[in-house]
């Protein structure tokens, strides 16, 4: 608790709890312990130490984990090994590696259905297109990228989230700000939350844009508008939630700006609110880093269910067709296509 009463700081660590006990339960319900492998290929001190916490979190609640340090040049066979290798249920790979467009080719090299980070292609497509489900029979969730994820849980336990609405319209009529516009994090969370129905302002070095599904949540999914001219001097008073993740010391929030009662939010491994904001925010948390390796916890735990369910209706369907008609082949045939496209 600050010192002013009127600002709650909750912690990360505190967050994560209500998340972690019901991955524990989901653990204990499966045959053995899920096995996540992670990849050190970078040099990055903040990359290590996110690294030994996941390492620490997985054996503390069930899982198996375990580090291989990679030069970069052989990272690449190492993750189609590990896509290959039945023993490994979900792959992390602790980036950045190169630092450019090659990081996201190898993104893509991770089999998606052991991609615990929510990046490949199939995942992010999802995500972007707000298709919630991998499977017609929305059966099996897709899985999202970690961090932005972590940050909607947190939402949802400060009740930003209004749970008397229609799921996947419950923040309608909040607006929230997200400095940070990498594809990794920023631009992927704002889509979430628009997607949610917040109207966000995604801000980055150049602009402002504004994430939306129009008036009225009238679009199944987000659009993006440019907004020329605005800066995030414009954003901020009109803000309920400001959430930040700039890289580097320099950069703070302009407290002065930020509207009084609003939930603050930092995502970066640097301090982008000054002490001051616990004077206008009702809510600050400082870091989401325990949220998140709960959260990739959680996507492992959905990835390893999702093959179970798929094995499961495939088992099914198959034993089924052994008395079908020439028709009812055909349909099978399609029903097992489907399963497997689920998972592929």
């Amino acid at each position: 608790m600050s010192s002013n009463p009127h600002c709650k700081v909750v912690l990360g660590g505190t967050l994560a709890k209500k998340l972690l006990g019901e991955v524990q339960e989901g653990v204990k319900k499966l045959q053995r312990a899920p096995l996540l492998v992670g990849f050190l290929s970078s040099s990055d001190p903040a990359a290590r130490v996110y690294a030994e916490w996941t390492g620490r979190t997985c054996k503390e609640n069930g899982f198996g984990y375990e580090l291989q340090e990679v030069d970069r040049e052989e990272l690449e066979g190492a993750l189609i090994n590990a896509n290959n290798d039945d023993r490994v249920d979900g792959i992390i790979v602790y980036y950045p590696i190169f630092g450019n467009r090659q990081d996201q080719y190898l993104q893509q090299i991770v089999d998606a259905k052991k991609d615990v980070e929510g990046l490949s292609h199939q995942y992010i497509f999802n995500m972007y297109q707000n298709k919630r489900f991998l499977d017609e029979a929305q059966e099996q969730k897709s899985v999202l990228p970690c961090t932005p994820l972590a940050v909607c849980k947190i939402l949802e336990q400060l009740l930003i989230y209004n749970t008397i609405l229609p799921y996947g319209n419950r923040l309608h009529g909040r607006t929230i700000t997200v400095i940070n516009r990498s594809e990794v994090v920023g631009r992927p969370l704002a889509a979430l939350l628009a997607n949610d129905g917040a109207r966000v302002f995604s801000v980055d070095i150049e602009d402002v844009q504004e994430f939306t599904r129009g008036a009225g949540l009238r679009k199944r999914r987000h659009e993006v508008i440019e907004k020329p001219d605005w800066t995030l001097e414009t954003c901020l008073p009109l803000s309920d939630v400001v959430i930040s993740g700039v890289p580097g010391e320099k950069f703070k929030v302009p407290i002065e700006l930020v509207r009084e009662g609003a939930v603050c939010i930092n995502f970066s491994s640097e301090k982008n609110f000054d002490p001051s904001v616990k004077e206008k925010a009702s809510i600050y948390i400082p870091a989401i880093g325990k949220v998140t390796i709960v959260v990739l916890l959680r996507n492992l735990l959905r990835i390893v269910q999702n093959r179970i369910e798929s094995s499961k209706r495939a088992t099914e369907i198959k034993e089924i067709a052994a008395d079908a008609s020439p028709e009812q082949m055909a349909r099978i045939t399609e029903q097992l296509k489907r399963t497997t496209q689920a998972t592929s």
